[in-house]
């Protein structure tokens, strides 16, 4: 018992860098108690205490905020981060070093008995306010944006992000040509770091991808049409995408920089 105790105390100072002392989060971390408080519910619900476990279950929630039902089933150094908010069903199985935030529910789709919550495995981290609903399986080391609605298996070492959730995958690296493109647009797609992915900078990113594969066939096309004699101005230079223009702005609105022609205009 006291082993369980000093695991769950040390991995809050492993993930939560606002732990100063050993007293304070003993004293002072809902999350903790509320977990505490589940491991003897969820022995009194084993030995067929129901009701018992159930009034043990509510006064934790009155303490903490934090309601998780007796009957879950929660793995070693499990921590609840602020916790607020934080629901975790009946039939919930949660594996060991998992972490979530405040406003998580682990729920369920279904009035049918039976398994009809979320099973997370070892190491899964869910962020704030995100909703795991139903039988759905979370893999090892997967995460879950903020305020994601997960209703599918994530897997293992996976992102998902949005509403509903969707996997995110890994990003390519870019080609010089690539990145001289998104440059020119003003787009960063690589300005985040690869364990916070952006579905929105992700759909860009295919966007430019598709506009750098455009250009390369134009190219192409140019080259073959020159050496067949056949004079296309090449030598008129695109106007620039500037920064105006990616924001729809009007022209007496912004400066845009006058598009350079050839010959005596």
């Amino acid at each position: 018992m006291f082993q369980r105790l000093r695991e769950d105390i040390q991995c809050v100072f492993a993930r939560d860098p606002a732990a100063r002392n050993s007293f304070e989060v003993f004293t002072a971390y809902p999350g903790l108690h509320a977990v505490w408080v589940h491991r003897l519910a969820h022995g009194l619900w084993r030995w067929k205490l129901r009701w018992l476990a159930r009034v043990l279950a509510n006064v934790g929630r009155l303490i903490t905020g934090i309601e998780i039902h007796p009957g879950a089933r929660i793995g070693r150094r499990f921590f609840i981060d602020h916790g607020m908010g934080v629901v975790i069903g009946e039939t919930a199985e949660i594996g060991d070093d998992c972490t979530l935030y405040h406003q998580v529910t682990l729920g369920g789709t279904s009035w049918d008995k039976g398994k009809r919550h979320p099973t997370l495995d070892d190491g899964v981290v869910i962020g704030a306010g995100a909703k795991v609903l139903g039988p759905v399986h979370i893999g090892t080391r997967a995460r879950i944006g903020s305020n994601a609605v997960v209703l599918r298996d994530v897997p293992a070492d996976a992102t998902a992000v949005g509403i509903p959730a969707r996997v995110l995958g890994p990003r390519p690296e870019p080609n010089p040509r690539f990145k001289a493109m998104a440059d020119r647009m003003g787009f960063d797609a690589y300005g985040l770091t690869r364990d916070m992915p952006d579905p929105v900078a992700n759909a860009i990113h295919r966007i430019v991808d598709h506009l750098h594969e455009v250009d390369e066939r134009m190219e192409r096309a140019c080259e073959a049409l020159k050496k067949a004699g056949i004079d296309i101005g090449a030598d008129e230079e695109l106007h620039p995408i500037s920064n105006c223009d990616l924001e729809g702005l009007e022209p007496e609105e912004c400066e845009i920089p006058p598009r350079k022609t050839s010959g005596n205009t």
